[in-house]
Order: C-alpha cells, then sequence, then structure tokens
C-alpha cells in the first residue's frame, strides 16, 4: 500500500511549467515580460456586450429612485396643515373633560393648531426660498 500512495505522487505533474522559476514567471511571457496579444474571439467580445447590456438593466432595475424635494415638501406642509389642528383640538378635547369646560379650550386650541399650522408652513417656505437661493449663488 506504502508503494502505490509513493508511485501515485511520482506520477504527478510538476507544479512549475518547465522553465518557470519559483518566482511565478508564465511561460507564456517573453523575455521582455509583455504577454503576447491573442486575437480578438467574436464570442468572447459578443459575451461582454450582453454582460454589459444585462448589468445596466439591472443596475436601472434596482436602482433607488430619489424623492422628489418639491413633493416632500408638499408633502410636510399638508401633515402641518392637517396635524396641527388636529393635535390641537385632541388637546383640547382632553384638557375640556379634565376640567369641565366643554367646548371652549377645544376650540381654542383648535384655533391654535391652526395658527401653528401656518406658522410653520411660512417657515418651511422660507426655508426652501433661502435654500433655492444657495443654489442659484
Amino acid at each position: 500500500m506504502a508503494g502505490s500512495f509513493t508511485a501515485m505522487f511520482l506520477a504527478l505533474p510538476a507544479p512549475f511549467p518547465a522553465g518557470a522559476t519559483h518566482r511565478g514567471d508564465n511561460v507564456a511571457e517573453n523575455e521582455n515580460d509583455e504577454v503576447p496579444k491573442l486575437p480578438p474571439d467574436a464570442r468572447l467580445e459578443s459575451l461582454d456586450k450582453r454582460l454589459d447590456k444585462l448589468q445596466q438593466a439591472e443596475a436601472k432595475r434596482t436602482a433607488r429612485r430619489q424623492p422628489d424635494p418639491n413633493y416632500q415638501s408638499g408633502q410636510l406642509v399638508l401633515s402641518q396643515l392637517v396635524g396641527a389642528p388636529l393635535g390641537g383640538g385632541i388637546v383640547g378635547w382632553l384638557l375640556d373633560h379634565w376640567l369641565g369646560t366643554k367646548p371652549w379650550l377645544m376650540v381654542v386650541m383648535i384655533f391654535l393648531g391652526f395658527a401653528v399650522g401656518i406658522w410653520n408652513v411660512i417657515r418651511i417656505s422660507n426655508e426652501a426660498s433661502g435654500k433655492a437661493r444657495d443654489e442659484r449663488d
């Protein structure tokens, strides 16, 4: 058994091709260390083109769309105009039930919510116009 094991390793090809050294010299390289140019293969070029086309299609398919800043500003304005009065009304209703002043605190808080919502919309529009001015300069 030991004899066949040794014979098996003796029959293996050498790890380096003939003429190559331990530095990893390539047999295909000439004396000037230049790799010889191979003729272009039409099949490889076709494969490269198809691969590029598929990679571009995949990148387009998986790309995250950038949200429109105007749409985001509109969403923010709408949420302020709806959320502030609604929040004020809920707080006013809770205070009315706790203090027994139905419906006066709810009405006051709704109007206060409208005022806060309008004030936030003005603040948002001033920030947006300031950004637009900075981009133009």
